[in-house]
Formats: structure tokens, sequence, C-alpha cells
């Protein structure tokens, strides 16, 4: 169990590197941060894959590694083509470190081990777009709060550290619509094959529990997000919140309810 825990514990220390390149007097998208996004990319993901081996386990820990490292994965997709998407680093860095010790932690619920009476690919494709929506939406999430914390400190004329090293707030704005579309759009793909697993398991195409739940509340009012940017221009503080909101309400759905069955009720 303990060395377990030196691997959790050097999955989440792999992307410190990352959260501090952009300290540097000069940062910019350079060797040292490509360097310091390889590793951050690589402990968590060869950790999960690690963990992967064998049947799907369905527990608290599991879920944060896979979207950890899942995240970490699109973020730096985003960083080689995205403008100014590298400079998020300091924000979400630091959260996936805080999710990394948090699995640590809560090594031991490893949760059970999918048994369900379903063909294996739509159990597979079912669980890969539920994952991708998580990471797509964590990282609308902190584009949104980095716009939140640039605007603040825009009015009242006074720049922090922090704000310092963020995307400005016309590209955090940009970049969080981009993704919260993209998380929509998956985010539905993953509604259509939870109803279809749910349909092969038992002959029922919704099964109203808490995750269903919260998936749909957030589908809609990502829905409800991205039309108020398209008809009325919601900018700004409202628009961040409501993101954070839609994240909040998936967190609850997919590790949030792994925390309850798992770590609580266990």
């Amino acid at each position: 169990m303990f060395q377990g825990f030196l691997y959790d514990l050097g999955a989440a220390l792999s992307m410190v590197p990352l959260a501090l390149v952009n300290r540097r007097v000069e940062a910019r998208r350079d060797g040292p941060f490509w360097i310091a996004m390889a590793v951050a990319v690589a402990g968590p993901a060869t950790h999960a894959v690690g963990q992967l081996s064998g049947p799907w386990h369905t527990g608290f820990a599991m879920a944060l590694w896979v979207a950890i490292a899942v995240s970490m994965a699109i973020f730096a997709g985003l960083a080689a083509t995205a403008r100014n998407a590298w400079r998020m680093a300091p924000l979400l860095a630091p959260y996936m470190i805080a999710l990394g010790l948090l699995a640590a932690v809560w090594r031991t619920a490893v949760g059970p081990r999918l048994a369900a009476p379903v063909p294996l690919g739509w159990l597979e494709v079912h669980i890969g777009v539920s994952v991708v929506t998580y990471g797509l939406l964590t990282l609308a999430a902190v584009a949104a709060l980095a716009a939140f914390l640039q605007e603040r400190a825009l009015k009242r004329k006074r720049r922090t550290p922090l704000t310092v090293m963020l995307p400005p707030v016309a590209d955090s704005e940009a970049l969080s619509g981009r993704l919260l579309l993209a998380s929509e759009v998956v985010l539905g793909a993953g509604l259509a094959t939870g109803m279809a697993v749910q349909y092969m398991e038992n002959q029922r195409l919704l099964v109203v529990d808490h995750k269903t739940l919260l998936s749909i509340l957030a589908f809609v009012l990502i829905l409800a997000l991205l039309a108020s940017r398209r008809l009325w221009g919601v900018r700004g503080r409202a628009a961040a919140r409501g993101i954070l909101v839609a994240y909040l309400l998936l967190t609850l759905a997919y590790p949030g309810v792994k925390f309850v069955t798992d770590v609580i009720l266990a």
C-alpha cells in the first residue's frame, strides 16, 4: 500500500514544474515549458494506464486519476494550438496536483469492477466520452476563472503576480467559449451512449439517478450559457459563474457520486 501511495505522490508531483515554469521573469512557450508539460502529461497518464490494466475499476481514486490524465493531455493540445492557452498552467497545474493528492489520500477507495451485461465496446465508448467531457469542461472552467480574475484586476486597476501570468481577458473568454461548445457536444454524446448502455442492461432508456440528473442539469445549463453568449453576448463574470456552476454539477455527477459511494458510505 505504501508503494502505491508513493506512485500516487510521484504522479502528483510530476505536475509541479508546470505549475512553476510560468513564474520565470521571461515566461514563454519555450523548451523549459514543453519539458515541464511533457513531464506533467506523462506522470498522470502513465500512472492511470498502469492502474487500468485488467477490468475497469469504478472507484473515486481511479476516476480522479483518469480525469487528471485526460485534462492534462487536452491542455497540452491546447497549449500547442491555441493562442495564450499555455498561460493557464499556473491555475490548472495546482488544481490537478490537489486532485492527485486527494486521490492519493483515498487510494484504497477503488470501487467495484464493472461487470455490466452489455458489449464491452459500448461501455468503453461511454466511459471514454464521459471522461473527455469532464476534461473539456475542466479546462473551460479554468479559462473562465482566468477571465474572471483578469477582469477583476482590471476593474481594480491592480494586477497581481498571478494575473500577470494568465491569458488576457479576450483570449480566456474565447477559449472558454470554444471549450464550452466542445463540452456540450461531447456531453450530449455521453448522455446518448449512457442511454444505450442502460437499454442494453435493463431495457430502459433512462434511469433517473443522481449521476444522470446532475449530468442532464449540466447539459441544460451549458446550452443556456451558449445561447446567452450567442444571442445576448453574455460575457465576463456572469458567464464565468455559469461555467463554474456547470463544472460543479458535472463534478458532483462524476467524481462526486463516487466519493459519496466509495468513501463516505463505504
